[in-house]
């Protein structure tokens, strides 16, 4: 054993002696070695930064590329983040020129006594040189050439710069590639939001980005921290108050280990594969900035409205049982799914359970977060409401858990689907786009891909052409059977309610009206109407019960034109990036959509692209035509009274009719209209006001009822009115302004013939002043008063004059 300890000491010494030699010989091969990388292109690195897709207010919604980058600079990293690297990695770094020696000379011995390199030996600039230039192998070759460069590097740049470009280069694990992208990934932070605890675990990292990763390894993540801050206090960079504070701390991840602020991933995807589409395949490394049209708020808002009105879907339908078993399924392998926590079930009693989460948490589940969970039989059936824990869980069971502020709910996953996609009617900005659930478990953008049946949303845009072929909101139209070769369709009650107004048939969606006014404007006539507002007529069926929506649409369709009423008559067109900066800052692409000008109403008229029909429509309006402006306004598709009338109407849907629930939202600028179609297969809600129109849809992938209450009343609009709260917070009401010649007058809400103001059964419609309804004829006083004496040649006695019957006879005749 002794002669083993003196033979590593000469071994040791042999090394030391060789690393003396290899130092002494470096200033000769700096000058000799032509075939050392340039070091000068340090000075104007570039770093592979990934395509970075924001919200229009710059928050991040995803990147797309190998590597998370988020370059910085000297100046905004925090000195106790670069001290804590020093104490981990190199804490004479501003004392020596690039080499530490003793390190190097046990490397060298390494080598010597074990043909191999074990231990780094590198300083933070060698490390830089190996980063930047050189690969992870460890020869004696790449060992020397990283000596040389960092030499190198050392007389080229300032420590501050050798810093800057290492913390901004190395690999800290998640696809973390420095410091910045690692204190967003790890802690959902700013890098000057770190607390010194958070700092030292990530200085911990560059040793062995995996094994000392707090996501995978927290508790040798931990020790590798503590040891950093234990280094940072003997090194004299922290207090003794500080040092123990930090010791406490514990691992602290964020919520969620991901670069996102906000989440879209349906959204991130279509502006990936519109990118792609127009730049080619090197966007993913390009560092461009993508500035997406959604609000971060609005975007966060459609989220969570899309999850719990789905979640709550799925609790009115009963309870399907456990997602897994604990000894089939390992915990650990299974992800958050739509914010649902997958927890193992480790103790149940009479009416609480306990459960342990990935992390190793364990939580309490309370009968108040259960007792909803009735046993599943179908979309009808469900059955009787449990009476203990055990009825629903057993010990091994893997369930999901909703956090509900400080609580937790037992939950599943939908079967179900859903989405929500608003749209700004002014400018056909998406202000939010949910394409369903869960992106990770169904990649399927049901926004822009989900083709389903319309059912009667479409049926606003049937009545707004009867309404510009000379129909009016007071128009009476049958609701009555009707036989046509052999089908015979029916109202959803299955009841008739005879004749009845156009505006009264839409808010309580009156099949056979419907049907009859498509008879009366033609089915060919409304399917190239329909196109106008940007439905694909190919799609609708060329037949009557195009009137009841079987025509297929997509929802992002609906909401493009709903837009057209909301705004008074105009197509807009849906876009949802407003801007792409290259890496340097530079606007490569700009959007330039179509816009809502009122002041400068009608000049499509002019354009080619509009059509006879609507310039003639335009001119029976009577609306000016001044010249065409700058700034690509958006073209009109109706005329302005016949927009103005259906918002009026559908207004009537949330106060009258199948809308109602949005009435909770106490605004008085909302319309809309529910959908249902056959059989419940799709449940719909598109409702808006002038600044938002949002349209929400729910329904099983492959189409099959949602039961026979789930209206889009009662599953779609809880979606679109959460929703909307939110987005509408702080707006002030907004509907389009009143177009020149429309009258209010006061008709019969039953029969829509006009009447006095104090008829009891009258109510406020609006008319073209063209379509004015005959004043009412007042009934003749004389019938009003007792009969008339007669003299004997049979004529009318006048009555002796009478004060109070003079007084009664000029009230009455003054009445309108």
């Amino acid at each position: 054993m002794a002669e083993q300890g003196v033979s590593f000491r000469w071994l040791r010494w042999i090394g030391l002696g060789l690393a003396g030699i290899t130092l002494s010989a470096s200033g000769s091969w700096l000058t000799l070695t032509p075939d050392l990388p340039d070091i000068s292109m340090l000075k104007e690195v570039r770093y592979e930064t990934p395509l970075q897709v924001l919200t229009r207010d710059g928050k991040v919604i995803t990147e797309f590329g190998v590597k998370h980058t988020i370059p910085l600079t000297y100046a905004q990293i925090p000195k106790p983040l670069v001290q804590a690297f020093l104490a981990a990695e190199d804490d004479q770094f501003f004392e020596h020129d690039g080499i530490d020696y003793a390190g190097l000379g046990r490397a060298l011995g390494e080598l010597v006594t074990s043909g191999s390199i074990r231990s780094g030996g590198s300083t933070i600039t060698m490390q830089l040189a190996k980063n930047y230039f050189l690969s992870n192998a460890r020869t004696f070759d790449r060992k020397f050439t990283e000596i040389l460069l960092a030499k190198r590097i050392e007389d080229s740049l300032s420590k501050e710069q050798i810093l800057e470009l290492y913390l901004n280069k190395i690999y800290l694990g998640q696809r973390a590639y420095g410091i910045g992208a690692a204190a967003k990934i790890y802690y959902g932070k700013r890098i000057d939001e770190l607390t010194l605890a958070e700092m030292a675990m990530i200085a911990g990292l560059p040793k062995a980005p995996s094994r000392y990763n707090p996501v995978s390894n927290p508790e040798r993540a931990l020790i590798r921290r503590d040891w950093i801050i234990g280094r940072m206090l003997k090194l004299g960079y922290i207090t003794a108050a500080q040092h123990a504070k930090a010791l406490k701390a514990p691992v602290g991840l964020s919520h969620s280990i991901a670069i996102e602020d906000v989440r879209g991933p349906y959204l991130a995807e279509m502006v990936r594969e519109e990118l792609l589409n127009r730049f080619g395949e090197d966007i993913y490394g390009s560092g461009y900035t993508v500035y997406t049209t959604v609000a971060a708020a609005n975007q966060e808002a459609a989220t969570e409205a899309v999850i719990a009105g789905l979640l709550a879907y799925d609790r009115r339908h009963g309870w399907r049982g456990a997602e897994a078993r604990s000894d089939t399924t390992p915990l650990k392998s299974l992800g958050r799914i739509g914010g649902l926590e997958p927890a193992v079930v480790t103790n149940v009693e009479q009416r609480t359970a306990a459960l342990t989460l990935r992390s190793g948490e364990r939580v309490s589940l309370a009968w108040e977060g259960m007792r909803w969970a009735r046993r599943y039989i179908d979309v009808n059936r469900y059955g009787p409401l449990p009476e203990r824990a055990s009825e629903i869980l057993k010990v091994g069971d893997i369930v999901r858990l909703e956090r509900q502020g400080k609580t937790w709910q037992l939950a599943q996953i939908p079967e179900v689907q859903g989405q929500l996609v608003a749209v700004n009617p002014n400018t056909g900005a998406i202000e939010a786009l949910v394409g369903g659930f869960d992106y990770s478990r169904s990649k399927f953008n049901r926004s822009v891909q989900g083709w389903r049946q319309a059912g009667s949303i479409i049926k606003p845009f049937i009545y707004a052409k009867a309404l510009e072929r000379g129909f009016t909101p007071a128009s009476l139209i049958d609701d009555a059977p009707l036989d046509l070769d052999g089908w015979n369709p029916n109202n959803s009650d299955n009841r008739f309610m005879g004749p009845i107004t156009l505006r009264r048939a839409l808010y309580l969606s009156r099949n056979l009206v419907s049907i009859r006014l498509l008879q009366s404007v033609g089915v060919a006539s409304a399917r190239n109407y329909l196109s106008q507002f940007g439905l694909d007529a190919k799609r609708m069926p060329n037949n009557l019960t195009l009137a009841l929506g079987t025509g297929d649409v997509l929802p992002i369709q609906m909401a493009t034109a709903f837009s057209a009423i909301a705004n008074g008559g105009l197509r807009v067109n849906p876009y949802f990036i407003e801007k792409v900066l290259d890496r340097s800052g530079k606007v490569i692409f700009q959007a330039k959509p179509r816009r809502v000008c009122r002041a400068c109403e009608m000049p499509e008229l002019a354009a080619p692209e509009s059509s006879p029909a609507i310039a003639d429509a335009m001119t029976m309006d009577g609306l000016a035509t001044p010249p065409i402006p700058a700034d690509n306004p958006a073209l009109r598709i109706m005329r302005p009274r016949a927009a103005w009338q259906m918002y009026n109407i559908l207004q009537d849907v949330i106060v009258r009719g199948t809308g109602r629930g949005a009435l909770s939202l106490g605004r008085s600028d909302l319309a809309g209209k529910t959908g249902t179609t056959d059989e419940a297969r799709d449940a719909w809600f598109a409702g808006f006001n002038g600044a938002m129109v949002a349209v929400s849809w729910v329904g099983f992938d492959q189409p099959t009822s949602l039961g026979r209450r789930e209206y889009g009343g009662i599953a779609a609009l809880p979606i679109w009115r959460q929703y909307m709260a939110a987005a509408l917070q702080g707006v002030a009401d907004t509907t389009p302004p009143l177009p020149p010649g429309m009258t209010s007058v006061a008709v019969d809400r039953l029969t829509g013939q006009r009447t006095f103001a104090d008829d009891p059964n009258a109510v406020t419609e609006w008319f073209t002043d063209e379509r004015l309804p005959a004043e009412p004829i007042p009934e003749p006083v004389e019938d009003l008063l007792p009969p008339a004496e007669l003299d004997e040649q049979g004529q009318p006695v006048a009555p002796k004059s009478n004060g109070f019957t003079d007084a009664i006879k000029r009230l009455l005749n003054s009445v309108p």
